[in-house]
Protein backbone atom coordinates (compact mmCIF):
# COMPACT_ATOMS: atom_id res chain seq x y z
CA UNK A 1 0.00 0.00 0.00
CA UNK A 2 1.59 3.29 -1.02
CA UNK A 3 2.18 5.82 1.69
CA UNK A 4 1.64 9.55 1.67
CA UNK A 5 3.27 12.17 3.81
CA UNK A 6 1.27 14.91 5.47
CA UNK A 7 2.89 17.36 3.07
CA UNK A 8 1.78 15.53 -0.07
CA UNK A 9 -1.72 15.14 1.35
CA UNK A 10 -1.90 18.85 2.13
CA UNK A 11 -0.69 19.70 -1.37
CA UNK A 12 -3.32 17.47 -2.89
CA UNK A 13 -6.02 19.11 -0.85
CA UNK A 14 -4.87 22.57 -1.84
CA UNK A 15 -5.10 21.52 -5.50
CA UNK A 16 -8.71 20.44 -4.94
CA UNK A 17 -8.24 16.66 -4.93
CA UNK A 18 -9.32 14.53 -2.02
CA UNK A 19 -7.09 11.48 -1.55
CA UNK A 20 -8.79 8.10 -1.58
CA UNK A 21 -7.05 7.16 1.67
CA UNK A 22 -5.71 9.23 4.52
CA UNK A 23 -2.04 9.75 5.09
CA UNK A 24 -0.30 6.86 6.84
CA UNK A 25 2.47 8.02 9.18
CA UNK A 26 4.70 5.53 10.97
CA UNK A 27 2.95 3.31 13.55
CA UNK A 28 4.73 4.97 16.49
CA UNK A 29 3.63 8.40 15.29
CA UNK A 30 0.09 7.12 14.81
CA UNK A 31 0.11 5.91 18.41
CA UNK A 32 1.24 9.29 19.69
CA UNK A 33 -1.34 11.05 17.53
CA UNK A 34 -4.10 8.82 18.92
CA UNK A 35 -2.95 9.45 22.50
CA UNK A 36 -3.16 13.21 21.94
CA UNK A 37 -6.60 13.04 20.31
CA UNK A 38 -8.00 10.67 22.96
CA UNK A 39 -6.68 12.78 25.84
CA UNK A 40 -8.29 15.89 24.40
CA UNK A 41 -11.61 14.09 24.01
CA UNK A 42 -11.40 12.78 27.58
CA UNK A 43 -10.81 16.31 28.87
CA UNK A 44 -13.81 17.72 26.98
CA UNK A 45 -16.22 14.94 28.05
CA UNK A 46 -14.91 14.84 31.61
CA UNK A 47 -15.87 18.49 31.99
CA UNK A 48 -19.54 17.59 31.55
CA UNK A 49 -19.59 15.76 34.89
CA UNK A 50 -16.60 16.91 36.94
CA UNK A 51 -18.30 20.25 37.65
CA UNK A 52 -21.58 18.56 38.66
CA UNK A 53 -20.00 17.08 41.79
CA UNK A 54 -18.71 20.51 42.81
CA UNK A 55 -21.99 22.43 42.34
CA UNK A 56 -22.97 22.55 46.05
CA UNK A 57 -19.51 23.92 46.94
CA UNK A 58 -19.65 26.46 44.10
CA UNK A 59 -23.10 27.56 45.25
CA UNK A 60 -21.82 28.19 48.79
CA UNK A 61 -18.59 29.90 47.74
CA UNK A 62 -20.07 32.28 45.15
CA UNK A 63 -23.58 32.63 46.65
CA UNK A 64 -25.47 31.26 43.65
CA UNK A 65 -29.24 31.03 43.69
CA UNK A 66 -30.72 27.71 42.54
CA UNK A 67 -31.74 29.04 39.13
CA UNK A 68 -28.42 30.78 38.48
CA UNK A 69 -26.46 27.69 39.54
CA UNK A 70 -27.98 25.80 36.61
CA UNK A 71 -26.04 28.09 34.28
CA UNK A 72 -22.73 26.74 35.53
CA UNK A 73 -23.80 23.63 33.60
CA UNK A 74 -26.05 25.20 30.95
CA UNK A 75 -23.55 27.91 29.97
CA UNK A 76 -21.13 25.21 28.87
CA UNK A 77 -23.83 23.08 27.21
CA UNK A 78 -25.37 25.94 25.18
CA UNK A 79 -22.04 27.20 23.83
CA UNK A 80 -20.75 23.68 23.16
CA UNK A 81 -23.89 22.45 21.42
CA UNK A 82 -24.54 25.65 19.50
CA UNK A 83 -21.06 25.94 18.01
CA UNK A 84 -20.31 22.30 17.18
CA UNK A 85 -21.29 22.47 13.51
CA UNK A 86 -19.32 25.67 13.05
CA UNK A 87 -16.32 24.19 14.86
CA UNK A 88 -16.35 21.10 12.68
CA UNK A 89 -16.60 23.10 9.45
CA UNK A 90 -13.87 25.47 10.61
CA UNK A 91 -11.55 22.48 10.82
CA UNK A 92 -12.44 21.47 7.25
CA UNK A 93 -11.74 24.96 5.90
CA UNK A 94 -8.97 26.36 8.08
CA UNK A 95 -6.87 23.22 8.72
CA UNK A 96 -7.85 20.75 11.41
CA UNK A 97 -4.70 20.67 13.50
CA UNK A 98 -4.70 24.45 13.80
CA UNK A 99 -8.36 24.58 14.90
CA UNK A 100 -7.83 21.64 17.28
CA UNK A 101 -4.89 23.37 19.01
CA UNK A 102 -6.75 26.69 19.12
CA UNK A 103 -9.71 24.95 20.76
CA UNK A 104 -7.46 23.38 23.40
CA UNK A 105 -5.86 26.73 24.20
CA UNK A 106 -9.24 28.48 24.49
CA UNK A 107 -10.49 25.66 26.72
CA UNK A 108 -7.38 25.83 28.93
CA UNK A 109 -7.49 29.62 29.30
CA UNK A 110 -11.21 29.53 30.10
CA UNK A 111 -10.58 26.83 32.72
CA UNK A 112 -7.90 28.99 34.36
CA UNK A 113 -10.23 31.99 34.44
CA UNK A 114 -13.06 29.83 35.78
CA UNK A 115 -10.89 28.60 38.63
CA UNK A 116 -10.05 32.20 39.54
CA UNK A 117 -13.70 33.35 39.45
CA UNK A 118 -14.84 35.56 42.32
CA UNK A 119 -18.48 36.10 41.27
CA UNK A 120 -21.29 34.40 39.40
CA UNK A 121 -21.06 36.26 36.09
CA UNK A 122 -17.31 35.59 35.88
CA UNK A 123 -17.73 31.83 36.36
CA UNK A 124 -20.67 31.51 33.96
CA UNK A 125 -18.77 33.45 31.29
CA UNK A 126 -15.74 31.21 31.77
CA UNK A 127 -17.93 28.13 31.43
CA UNK A 128 -19.38 29.46 28.17
CA UNK A 129 -15.83 30.09 26.92
CA UNK A 130 -14.96 26.50 27.82
CA UNK A 131 -17.88 25.44 25.64
CA UNK A 132 -16.47 27.48 22.74
CA UNK A 133 -13.11 25.74 23.08
CA UNK A 134 -14.76 22.32 23.35
CA UNK A 135 -16.83 23.00 20.21
CA UNK A 136 -13.59 23.66 18.32
CA UNK A 137 -11.64 20.71 19.74
CA UNK A 138 -14.22 17.88 19.87
CA UNK A 139 -15.29 17.64 16.19
CA UNK A 140 -11.78 18.29 14.88
CA UNK A 141 -10.43 15.55 17.17
CA UNK A 142 -12.73 12.98 15.55
CA UNK A 143 -12.14 14.32 12.04
CA UNK A 144 -8.38 14.04 12.63
CA UNK A 145 -8.94 10.32 13.18
CA UNK A 146 -10.80 10.15 9.87
CA UNK A 147 -8.01 11.82 7.89
CA UNK A 148 -5.04 10.34 9.79
CA UNK A 149 -6.02 6.67 10.13
CA UNK A 150 -6.82 4.65 6.98
CA UNK A 151 -10.17 2.85 6.77
CA UNK A 152 -10.01 -0.69 8.06
CA UNK A 153 -8.26 -1.99 11.21
CA UNK A 154 -6.21 1.19 11.88
CA UNK A 155 -9.27 3.43 11.91
CA UNK A 156 -11.36 0.85 13.79
CA UNK A 157 -8.71 0.63 16.55
CA UNK A 158 -8.42 4.41 16.74
CA UNK A 159 -12.20 4.82 16.87
CA UNK A 160 -12.45 2.19 19.63
CA UNK A 161 -9.95 4.11 21.76
CA UNK A 162 -11.64 7.45 21.03
CA UNK A 163 -15.12 6.12 21.81
CA UNK A 164 -13.93 4.47 25.03
CA UNK A 165 -12.62 7.83 26.26
CA UNK A 166 -15.91 9.46 25.24
CA UNK A 167 -17.85 7.08 27.49
CA UNK A 168 -15.34 6.87 30.32
CA UNK A 169 -15.06 10.64 30.63
CA UNK A 170 -18.45 10.66 32.39
CA UNK A 171 -17.64 8.33 35.34
CA UNK A 172 -14.02 9.51 35.47
CA UNK A 173 -15.31 13.06 35.85
CA UNK A 174 -17.44 11.98 38.80
CA UNK A 175 -14.46 10.26 40.48
CA UNK A 176 -12.07 13.13 39.77
CA UNK A 177 -14.63 15.69 40.93
CA UNK A 178 -15.17 13.79 44.16
CA UNK A 179 -11.44 13.58 44.83
CA UNK A 180 -10.75 17.23 44.06
CA UNK A 181 -13.70 18.56 46.06
CA UNK A 182 -12.89 16.29 49.01
CA UNK A 183 -9.15 16.86 49.20
CA UNK A 184 -8.58 20.23 47.49
CA UNK A 185 -11.16 22.81 46.41
CA UNK A 186 -13.95 23.25 43.88
CA UNK A 187 -11.58 25.54 41.98
CA UNK A 188 -9.44 22.55 41.07
CA UNK A 189 -12.20 21.05 38.94
CA UNK A 190 -11.33 24.00 36.67
CA UNK A 191 -7.59 24.24 37.26
CA UNK A 192 -7.02 20.55 36.46
CA UNK A 193 -7.74 21.22 32.77
CA UNK A 194 -4.98 23.82 32.41
CA UNK A 195 -1.82 21.67 32.50
CA UNK A 196 -3.51 18.85 30.58
CA UNK A 197 -4.73 21.19 27.84
CA UNK A 198 -1.39 22.95 27.45
CA UNK A 199 0.58 19.69 27.27
CA UNK A 200 -1.84 18.17 24.76
CA UNK A 201 -1.72 21.34 22.61
CA UNK A 202 2.10 21.28 22.61
CA UNK A 203 2.20 17.61 21.66
CA UNK A 204 -0.46 18.11 18.98
CA UNK A 205 1.78 20.61 17.20
CA UNK A 206 4.50 17.94 17.03
CA UNK A 207 2.72 14.66 16.34
CA UNK A 208 -0.48 15.47 14.44
CA UNK A 209 -0.19 15.74 10.66
CA UNK A 210 -1.36 18.83 8.84
CA UNK A 211 -4.53 18.12 6.89
CA UNK A 212 -4.27 21.08 4.56
CA UNK A 213 -6.73 23.92 4.02
CA UNK A 214 -9.71 23.38 1.75
CA UNK A 215 -10.52 26.03 -0.80
CA UNK A 216 -13.85 27.57 0.05
CA UNK A 217 -15.57 30.12 2.23
CA UNK A 218 -17.71 30.09 5.32
CA UNK A 219 -21.44 29.76 4.83
CA UNK A 220 -22.22 32.76 7.05
CA UNK A 221 -26.05 32.57 6.87
CA UNK A 222 -25.88 28.84 7.59
CA UNK A 223 -23.43 29.36 10.44
CA UNK A 224 -25.63 32.02 12.08
CA UNK A 225 -28.90 30.06 11.77
CA UNK A 226 -27.35 26.72 12.82
CA UNK A 227 -25.48 28.16 15.80
CA UNK A 228 -28.42 30.22 17.02
CA UNK A 229 -30.90 27.40 16.33
CA UNK A 230 -29.02 24.69 18.22
CA UNK A 231 -28.18 27.11 21.06
CA UNK A 232 -31.86 28.11 21.35
CA UNK A 233 -32.90 24.44 21.33
CA UNK A 234 -30.43 23.52 24.08
CA UNK A 235 -31.40 26.62 26.08
CA UNK A 236 -35.12 25.91 25.79
CA UNK A 237 -34.77 22.27 26.73
CA UNK A 238 -32.42 23.10 29.61
CA UNK A 239 -35.11 25.30 31.15
CA UNK A 240 -38.17 23.22 30.26
CA UNK A 241 -37.98 20.29 32.64
CA UNK A 242 -40.29 19.94 35.60
CA UNK A 243 -38.44 20.92 38.79
CA UNK A 244 -38.16 18.88 42.02
CA UNK A 245 -41.19 20.67 43.47
CA UNK A 246 -43.32 19.22 40.67
CA UNK A 247 -43.77 22.53 38.82
CA UNK A 248 -43.72 22.18 35.04
CA UNK A 249 -41.86 24.82 33.02
CA UNK A 250 -42.82 23.67 29.51
CA UNK A 251 -45.36 26.48 29.38
CA UNK A 252 -42.95 29.21 30.53
CA UNK A 253 -42.69 32.12 28.11
CA UNK A 254 -38.91 31.85 27.82
CA UNK A 255 -39.12 28.11 27.07
CA UNK A 256 -41.82 28.54 24.42
CA UNK A 257 -39.94 31.46 22.85
CA UNK A 258 -36.64 29.54 22.79
CA UNK A 259 -38.14 26.37 21.28
CA UNK A 260 -40.15 28.36 18.71
CA UNK A 261 -37.04 30.32 17.75
CA UNK A 262 -35.10 27.05 17.44
CA UNK A 263 -37.75 25.60 15.11
CA UNK A 264 -37.73 28.69 12.88
CA UNK A 265 -33.93 29.02 12.81
CA UNK A 266 -33.29 25.33 12.11
CA UNK A 267 -35.95 25.32 9.35
CA UNK A 268 -34.25 28.38 7.82
CA UNK A 269 -30.90 26.59 8.13
CA UNK A 270 -32.25 23.59 6.21
CA UNK A 271 -33.48 25.84 3.39
CA UNK A 272 -30.20 27.77 3.27
CA UNK A 273 -28.13 24.59 3.08
CA UNK A 274 -30.04 23.23 0.08
CA UNK A 275 -29.34 26.46 -1.83
CA UNK A 276 -25.82 27.35 -0.71
CA UNK A 277 -22.93 26.76 -3.09
CA UNK A 278 -20.59 26.12 -0.14
CA UNK A 279 -22.87 24.91 2.67
CA UNK A 280 -21.95 24.54 6.32
CA UNK A 281 -23.70 21.14 6.29
CA UNK A 282 -23.54 19.65 2.77
CA UNK A 283 -26.65 17.62 2.05
CA UNK A 284 -24.43 14.90 0.58
CA UNK A 285 -23.24 14.06 4.11
CA UNK A 286 -26.82 13.09 5.05
CA UNK A 287 -27.58 11.17 1.86
CA UNK A 288 -25.99 8.06 3.33
CA UNK A 289 -28.61 6.09 5.31
CA UNK A 290 -25.80 4.56 7.33
CA UNK A 291 -24.36 7.88 8.46
CA UNK A 292 -27.80 9.38 9.13
CA UNK A 293 -28.72 6.27 11.10
CA UNK A 294 -25.53 6.61 13.15
CA UNK A 295 -26.37 10.26 13.94
CA UNK A 296 -29.89 9.29 15.06
CA UNK A 297 -28.54 6.50 17.27
CA UNK A 298 -26.08 9.03 18.71
CA UNK A 299 -29.07 11.24 19.56
CA UNK A 300 -30.79 8.30 21.29
CA UNK A 301 -27.68 7.41 23.30
CA UNK A 302 -27.19 11.01 24.41
CA UNK A 303 -30.85 11.25 25.42
CA UNK A 304 -30.75 8.07 27.50
CA UNK A 305 -27.27 8.31 29.01
CA UNK A 306 -26.80 11.79 30.45
CA UNK A 307 -30.18 11.76 32.18
CA UNK A 308 -29.41 8.35 33.64
CA UNK A 309 -26.09 9.50 35.14
CA UNK A 310 -27.69 12.68 36.50
CA UNK A 311 -30.60 10.99 38.25
CA UNK A 312 -28.69 7.94 39.43
CA UNK A 313 -26.01 10.17 40.96
CA UNK A 314 -28.68 12.18 42.75
CA UNK A 315 -30.44 9.01 43.92
CA UNK A 316 -27.45 7.28 45.48
CA UNK A 317 -26.40 10.48 47.25
CA UNK A 318 -29.86 11.49 48.47
CA UNK A 319 -31.33 8.06 49.24
CA UNK A 320 -28.35 5.81 49.87
CA UNK A 321 -26.34 8.59 51.53
CA UNK A 322 -23.20 8.21 49.39
CA UNK A 323 -20.54 10.92 49.58
CA UNK A 324 -19.38 12.54 46.30
CA UNK A 325 -16.22 10.41 46.35
CA UNK A 326 -18.08 7.17 47.10
CA UNK A 327 -20.53 8.04 44.32
CA UNK A 328 -17.68 8.27 41.82
CA UNK A 329 -16.21 4.98 43.05
CA UNK A 330 -19.61 3.30 42.62
CA UNK A 331 -19.32 3.92 38.87
CA UNK A 332 -15.84 2.38 38.55
CA UNK A 333 -17.06 -1.17 37.66
CA UNK A 334 -18.59 0.47 34.59
CA UNK A 335 -15.08 1.22 33.28
CA UNK A 336 -13.60 -2.27 32.65
CA UNK A 337 -16.88 -3.47 31.14
CA UNK A 338 -16.92 -0.62 28.63
CA UNK A 339 -13.24 -1.17 27.79
CA UNK A 340 -13.78 -4.90 27.26
CA UNK A 341 -16.84 -4.21 25.08
CA UNK A 342 -14.92 -1.77 22.88
CA UNK A 343 -12.09 -4.30 22.41
CA UNK A 344 -14.56 -7.02 21.44
CA UNK A 345 -16.31 -4.63 19.04
CA UNK A 346 -13.00 -3.60 17.47
CA UNK A 347 -12.21 -7.23 16.57
CA UNK A 348 -15.76 -8.28 15.70
CA UNK A 349 -16.91 -5.45 13.45
CA UNK A 350 -15.01 -6.54 10.34
CA UNK A 351 -16.11 -10.15 10.88
CA UNK A 352 -19.84 -9.84 11.57
CA UNK A 353 -20.53 -6.24 10.52
CA UNK A 354 -21.82 -3.12 12.21
CA UNK A 355 -25.56 -3.80 12.03
CA UNK A 356 -25.66 -6.93 14.26
CA UNK A 357 -23.39 -5.22 16.80
CA UNK A 358 -25.51 -2.06 16.85
CA UNK A 359 -28.65 -4.16 17.37
CA UNK A 360 -26.99 -6.18 20.13
CA UNK A 361 -25.56 -3.08 21.81
CA UNK A 362 -28.87 -1.22 21.74
CA UNK A 363 -30.71 -4.27 23.07
CA UNK A 364 -28.22 -4.74 25.91
CA UNK A 365 -28.38 -1.03 26.71
CA UNK A 366 -32.18 -1.07 26.81
CA UNK A 367 -32.11 -4.19 28.98
CA UNK A 368 -29.62 -2.66 31.42
CA UNK A 369 -31.71 0.51 31.65
CA UNK A 370 -34.88 -1.51 32.25
CA UNK A 371 -33.11 -3.42 35.02
CA UNK A 372 -32.03 -0.11 36.53
CA UNK A 373 -35.68 1.01 36.54
CA UNK A 374 -36.34 -1.72 39.14
CA UNK A 375 -34.20 0.12 41.70
CA UNK A 376 -35.87 1.05 45.01
CA UNK A 377 -34.85 2.77 48.21
CA UNK A 378 -34.28 -0.70 49.69
CA UNK A 379 -32.06 -2.00 46.86
CA UNK A 380 -28.48 -3.03 47.53
CA UNK A 381 -25.55 -1.73 45.51
CA UNK A 382 -24.94 -5.13 43.88
CA UNK A 383 -28.53 -5.78 42.83
CA UNK A 384 -29.69 -2.23 42.30
CA UNK A 385 -26.73 -0.56 40.60
CA UNK A 386 -23.79 -2.89 39.89
CA UNK A 387 -25.70 -5.37 37.74
CA UNK A 388 -27.53 -2.78 35.62
CA UNK A 389 -24.43 -0.63 35.06
CA UNK A 390 -22.42 -3.64 33.86
CA UNK A 391 -25.12 -4.70 31.38
CA UNK A 392 -25.47 -1.09 30.27
CA UNK A 393 -21.69 -0.77 29.83
CA UNK A 394 -21.61 -3.94 27.72
CA UNK A 395 -24.18 -2.36 25.41
CA UNK A 396 -22.73 1.15 25.29
CA UNK A 397 -19.24 -0.06 24.30
CA UNK A 398 -20.34 -1.27 20.84
CA UNK A 399 -22.72 1.68 20.37
CA UNK A 400 -20.09 4.35 20.94
CA UNK A 401 -17.50 2.65 18.74
CA UNK A 402 -19.93 2.15 15.88
CA UNK A 403 -21.71 5.51 15.85
CA UNK A 404 -18.29 7.14 15.47
CA UNK A 405 -17.08 4.57 12.93
CA UNK A 406 -20.25 4.40 10.81
CA UNK A 407 -20.72 8.17 11.12
CA UNK A 408 -17.45 8.62 9.23
CA UNK A 409 -17.77 5.72 6.77
CA UNK A 410 -16.95 6.76 3.21
CA UNK A 411 -17.14 10.43 4.14
CA UNK A 412 -15.08 12.75 1.96
CA UNK A 413 -11.97 14.12 3.66
CA UNK A 414 -13.18 17.68 3.16
CA UNK A 415 -16.45 16.78 4.93
CA UNK A 416 -14.83 14.90 7.84
CA UNK A 417 -15.17 17.85 10.24
CA UNK A 418 -18.88 18.40 9.69
CA UNK A 419 -19.57 14.65 9.78
CA UNK A 420 -17.71 14.43 13.09
CA UNK A 421 -19.60 17.40 14.50
CA UNK A 422 -22.94 15.73 13.69
CA UNK A 423 -22.05 12.79 15.95
CA UNK A 424 -21.21 15.25 18.73
CA UNK A 425 -24.32 17.36 18.06
CA UNK A 426 -26.45 14.24 18.42
CA UNK A 427 -24.98 13.47 21.82
CA UNK A 428 -25.04 17.06 23.07
CA UNK A 429 -28.58 17.84 21.94
CA UNK A 430 -29.63 14.36 23.07
CA UNK A 431 -28.27 15.09 26.54
CA UNK A 432 -30.39 18.24 26.73
CA UNK A 433 -33.46 16.39 25.43
CA UNK A 434 -32.87 13.62 27.95
CA UNK A 435 -32.56 15.94 30.92
CA UNK A 436 -35.70 17.84 29.86
CA UNK A 437 -37.89 14.80 29.18
CA UNK A 438 -36.55 12.57 31.94
CA UNK A 439 -36.66 15.48 34.36
CA UNK A 440 -40.29 16.13 33.53
CA UNK A 441 -41.26 12.45 33.86
CA UNK A 442 -39.20 11.83 37.00
CA UNK A 443 -40.06 14.95 39.02
CA UNK A 444 -43.74 14.78 38.06
CA UNK A 445 -43.82 11.19 39.35
CA UNK A 446 -41.95 12.23 42.51
CA UNK A 447 -44.53 14.94 43.24
CA UNK A 448 -47.39 12.56 42.48
CA UNK A 449 -45.95 9.90 44.77
CA UNK A 450 -45.59 12.36 47.64
CA UNK A 451 -49.20 13.49 47.24
CA UNK A 452 -50.55 9.94 47.12
CA UNK A 453 -48.50 8.87 50.14
CA UNK A 454 -49.68 11.90 52.13
CA UNK A 455 -53.30 11.17 51.16
CA UNK A 456 -52.93 7.50 52.13
CA UNK A 457 -51.43 8.44 55.50
CA UNK A 458 -54.26 10.90 56.16
CA UNK A 459 -56.87 8.30 55.22
CA UNK A 460 -55.24 5.76 57.55
CA UNK A 461 -55.24 8.29 60.35
CA UNK A 462 -51.45 8.28 60.75
CA UNK A 463 -50.30 11.30 62.74
CA UNK A 464 -46.63 11.53 63.74
CA UNK A 465 -44.87 14.32 65.58
CA UNK A 466 -41.29 15.32 66.34
CA UNK A 467 -38.52 12.93 65.36
CA UNK A 468 -41.03 10.32 64.25
CA UNK A 469 -42.62 12.77 61.80
CA UNK A 470 -39.21 13.63 60.32
CA UNK A 471 -38.44 9.93 59.90
CA UNK A 472 -41.76 9.32 58.16
CA UNK A 473 -41.20 12.30 55.84
CA UNK A 474 -37.71 11.04 54.95
CA UNK A 475 -39.02 7.57 54.11
CA UNK A 476 -41.80 9.04 51.99
CA UNK A 477 -39.35 11.23 50.08
CA UNK A 478 -36.93 8.33 49.49
CA UNK A 479 -39.79 6.21 48.14
CA UNK A 480 -40.96 9.08 45.93
CA UNK A 481 -37.47 9.53 44.46
CA UNK A 482 -37.21 5.81 43.75
CA UNK A 483 -40.65 5.82 42.09
CA UNK A 484 -40.00 8.93 40.00
CA UNK A 485 -36.50 8.03 38.88
CA UNK A 486 -37.66 4.53 38.00
CA UNK A 487 -40.14 6.10 35.54
CA UNK A 488 -37.30 8.14 34.06
CA UNK A 489 -35.17 5.04 33.53
CA UNK A 490 -38.09 3.36 31.78
CA UNK A 491 -38.18 6.28 29.34
CA UNK A 492 -34.43 5.86 28.78
CA UNK A 493 -34.95 2.16 28.12
CA UNK A 494 -37.59 3.05 25.54
CA UNK A 495 -35.23 5.50 23.83
CA UNK A 496 -32.53 2.81 23.56
CA UNK A 497 -35.18 0.41 22.19
CA UNK A 498 -35.81 3.06 19.51
CA UNK A 499 -32.09 2.80 18.66
CA UNK A 500 -32.67 -0.92 17.98
CA UNK A 501 -35.36 0.00 15.44
CA UNK A 502 -33.09 2.57 13.78
CA UNK A 503 -30.29 -0.01 13.49
CA UNK A 504 -32.70 -2.56 12.00
CA UNK A 505 -34.21 -0.20 9.42
CA UNK A 506 -31.38 2.16 8.44
CA UNK A 507 -27.97 0.55 8.89
CA UNK A 508 -26.76 -1.32 5.80
CA UNK A 509 -23.01 -0.66 5.87
CA UNK A 510 -21.04 -3.75 4.84
CA UNK A 511 -18.02 -5.39 6.40
CA UNK A 512 -16.06 -4.47 3.28
CA UNK A 513 -16.88 -0.79 3.78
CA UNK A 514 -15.53 -0.88 7.33
CA UNK A 515 -12.46 -2.90 6.41
CA UNK A 516 -11.46 -0.33 3.81
CA UNK A 517 -11.64 -2.82 0.93
CA UNK A 518 -14.97 -1.69 -0.46
CA UNK A 519 -14.44 2.05 -0.60
CA UNK A 520 -15.36 3.81 -3.79
CA UNK A 521 -13.01 6.38 -5.28
CA UNK A 522 -13.81 9.89 -4.11
CA UNK A 523 -14.45 12.66 -6.56
CA UNK A 524 -12.33 15.79 -6.50
CA UNK A 525 -13.60 18.36 -4.02
CA UNK A 526 -13.99 21.08 -6.62
CA UNK A 527 -16.13 18.85 -8.83
CA UNK A 528 -18.42 18.08 -5.92
CA UNK A 529 -18.74 21.71 -4.95
CA UNK A 530 -19.62 22.71 -8.47
CA UNK A 531 -22.56 20.29 -8.49
CA UNK A 532 -25.91 21.12 -6.95
CA UNK A 533 -25.50 20.27 -3.26
CA UNK A 534 -29.18 19.47 -2.92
Amino acid sequence: MPTETPHTTAAALEEGAVPAAPAAPAPRRLGLALAVIATAQLMVVLDLTIVTVALPHIQTALHFSGSNLEWVVNGYAVAFGGLLLLGGRAGDLLERRRVFIAGLLVFSLASLLGGLATDQAWLITARAAQGVGAAMAAPTALSLIAVTFPEGPPRTRATAVYSATAILGIPVGLVAGGLLVTYASWRWVMFVNVPIGLVVAALAARVLPQSGRRAGRFDLPGAVTATAGVAALVYGLSNAATTPDGASHWGDAKVIAALAAAAVLLAAFAVIETRSTDPLLPVRVLRSRDRTGAYLISLCVGTALLGMFFFLTLFIQEVWGYSPLKTGVAYLPFVPVVLAATVVTQHAVTRIGARPLLIAGSTLGAGGMFWLSRITEHSTFVGGMLGPEMVLGAGLGPLFVLIFLVGLTKVRNDDAGVASSLVNVGQQVGGSVGLAILGTVAWSAVAGSLRSQAAAAATAGVHATGARAAEVQARMYDHALATGFSRGYLVSAGVLALAVIIALTMIRVTRQDLSGTGAEPMAPADDARSSNPA
